[in-house]
């Protein structure tokens, strides 16, 4: 993995500690890194890769429910740059696990698939963004009540 500038180191990082469990960090870290051996082989620049399929799934917009006089709203609002990242990160480690159940494959063999999907612009992930999307459009007239979220 070489050379790594610091918004890459940033994206392993925050990878290695979305997946990690009960402390086993070694153990994360090395998945991760077989996780970005596999496309090494077909693709040049892999934590390139990953950070573009990242730039691909991050959501824009998001709803929040807001309770007004006794009815909750659903109102659509913009995302901050770092949840829009870790966002994407949970959505693509999610899809990957998703994926790991139901074809019965290893994890890194998963997250791999799921990574050039969203590199593609396709896969779990990117479908749960455009389902977001579509969610903030629909709730759009609610925006006047913006005021009211925490």
């Amino acid at each position: 993995m070489g050379d790594l500038h610091g918004e890459q180191k940033q994206l392993i990082k925050k990878l290695v500690n979305f997946r990690m469990i009960d402390g086993k960090r070694t153990r994360v870290r090395a998945i991760v890194y077989q996780t970005f051996h596999r496309p090494a082989r077909t693709e040049r620049d892999v934590i390139q890769l990953m950070g573009d399929a990242v730039d691909n799934i991050k959501p824009i917009c998001e709803v929040e429910k807001v309770g007004v006089a006794g009815t909750t709203y659903d109102v659509p609002g913009i995302v901050a740059r770092d949840r829009q990242q870790t966002l994407a990160i949970r959505w693509i480690l999610g899809a990957a696990f998703k994926r790991r159940i139901s074809y019965r494959i290893s994890l890194e063999k998963c997250s791999c698939e799921e990574i050039l999907d969203a590199y593609q612009k396709r896969g779990i992930a990117r479908q749960k963004r455009e389902n977001l999307h579509g969610l903030t459009s629909t709730n759009r007239r609610f925006a006047r009540f913006r005021r009211w979220v925490k």
